[in-house]
């Protein structure tokens, strides 16, 4: 499904990501772990086609992607659930949800049932401003807003950030649904490791930039990964 193959990054003189490959693929949630500041927005926003590669190459279903726009990716299946939500504040719950209308072709515009079978407390909140949601209710609704696309591959920036626990369990769960229908590959960037060791079926570690371990489920070691998180 998606390939990303020695990518580099930069901002200025600064480099954030050094030769960094990771791999994602159909029914299964690869996750991105590290302390702040290492890189793995970094990596989701060059996925996502909002940072311009210095080197590498990112490869979707056998195309090379580097050249195409965030708009055209977004066209063929991938949908960016940015850090901090990134809802629009004074729009409606509905019209926020509308927005995902834009990659799509006009014979599908439209919410899907799924949505609110996944998120039920958005379907009494449509008429609500986005702005006046809480905290987790915002993050509900911008995984909401990138499912209306119809994604192939699903890109999630730290969802537990700043989010109640009853939020996470419902998040957790919804990723996990996703995941087990088999019909797009999830990437997950966190720092929730708890979250993260519970959906992981591969995952990798980045430090300044560079991949320093990575693995299956299998190969996780608690208290090796602890020592890549904490400060």
């Amino acid at each position: 499904m998606l390939d990303v193959k020695s990518v580099s990054v930069f901002y200025g003189a600064s480099q954030a990501l050094s030769e960094v490959s990771i791999a994602a693929e159909v029914g299964k949630v690869s996750c991105i772990l590290g302390r702040n500041g290492v890189g793995k927005t970094s990596l989701i926003r060059a996925i996502a086609g909002l940072q311009p590669l210095a080197t590498g190459e990112i490869v979707f279903d056998g195309e090379n992607i580097n050249n195409l726009s965030t708009a055209q990716r977004a066209r063929k299946g991938i949908a960016l659930v940015p850090q901090g939500r990134e809802i629009f504040a004074t729009l409606t719950v509905e019209e926020n949800l509308k927005t995902g209308y834009a990659c799509l072709p006009r014979a599908t515009r439209h919410i899907p049932d799924e949505i609110f079978e996944l998120f039920p407390v958005l379907k009494n909140m449509l008429g609500r401003r986005g702005g006046d949601l809480s905290g987790g209710q915002q993050q509900q609704l911008a995984i909401a807003r990138a499912l209306v696309t119809r994604p192939r591959l699903l890109l999630l920036d730290e969802p537990t950030e700043g989010i109640q626990p009853s939020i996470i369990k419902d998040i957790e769960r919804v990723i996990s649904l996703l995941r087990s229908r088999g019909g797009m590959a999830i990437i997950l960037v966190e720092q929730y490791f708890e979250f993260a060791r519970r959906l992981a079926d591969n995952f990798v570690i980045l430090n300044r930039g560079k991949i320093v371990l990575a693995g299956d489920q299998r190969s996780l070691q608690d208290d090796v990964v602890r020592s890549h998180l904490t400060v």
